[in-house]
């Protein structure tokens, strides 16, 4: 581990560590997965993390911003900064910021420029498992999404019509693209959630067994109960780790106390 500053820069398992000791009061419902375009692969020399984060920061602040805009950042060597705190709302995609979590990946991802390096593809794919891991979401369209998936002017997601940027790059993950991200994005996050939840990795223990969700919008709380707050919801559909089981409700969340109501999961 490295700072400078706000900054600190991790290995991928020194990441892991960190947020799995955190604790954070913001309610998280979307991972936004961005690329930088600038700067690219040309400008990372294999030491130059800091360079580069305090360039990006000036340059967000240039645009009127407080303080560098993103909370995460990937470089091609595989590692990992934190740069805005995950209890700040980032600057990264109007409309959907306020439950956000903001990824950019060091690198130009559009067809025809930067191939990227596989330790930053295991960083990224890893890094969205953690962080689905830690806020109990799926790993799903609905939760992980790119920046090209929203109308630049309105904030509305348009699923890429509109005014919209490549980002995060139309050969990032082989497109940027709805059916892109499910067919060769989201299974490899699947993949190593499963890896995760079945060996017990993390610190976390294993699920008893998964459940699918049968109601249309499935309450998540804070506690076995209907009087418990609710933190978000869930879509009709998705599959997800049960850790445990108490009255009729099932704990969805290896280390937070996520709830939901037994008789809407089958």
């Amino acid at each position: 581990m490295k700072k400078k500053g706000r900054f600190i820069l991790f290995a991928l398992s020194e990441f892991g560590e960190w947020l799995k000791h955190n604790h954070f009061h913001r309610v998280i419902h979307l991972i936004q997965n961005h690329h930088t375009f600038i700067p690219d692969y040309s400008h990372f020399k294999g030491n130059n993390h800091f360079v580069l984060l305090d360039r990006m920061e000036n340059a967000h602040f240039q645009r009127g911003f407080s303080e560098i805009a993103q909370n995460l950042t990937t470089f091609p060597d595989g590692t990992i900064a934190v740069c805005r705190s995950l209890d700040k709302i980032p600057a990264g995609i109007k409309g959907a910021n306020q439950n956000g979590i903001c990824l950019e990946n060091v690198g130009n991802f559009d067809r025809g420029a930067d191939t990227m390096s596989a330790a930053q593809k295991e960083a990224i794919i890893q890094l969205n498992a953690l962080l689905c891991t830690k806020f109990g979401l799926t790993s799903h369209t609905d939760t992980i999404v790119y920046h090209h998936w929203y109308d630049l002017i309105t904030g509305v997601r348009t699923n890429g019509s509109g005014t919209t940027k490549s980002c995060a790059g139309t050969n990032f993950f082989g497109g940027n693209t709805i059916e892109a991200a499910e067919a060769q994005f989201i299974p490899l996050i699947e993949q190593a959630l499963s890896a995760t939840v079945t060996s017990g990795t993390h610190g976390y223990p294993p699920p008893l067994r998964t459940g699918e969700v049968t109601a249309f919008n499935l309450n998540v709380r804070i506690g076995p109960s209907a009087s418990s707050r609710v933190v978000k919801t869930l879509p009709k559909g998705i599959i997800v780790p049960i850790f445990e089981e108490r009255d009729g409700w099932y704990r969805i969340h290896p280390g937070e106390p996520h709830w939901v109501n037994g008789r809407y999961m089958r």
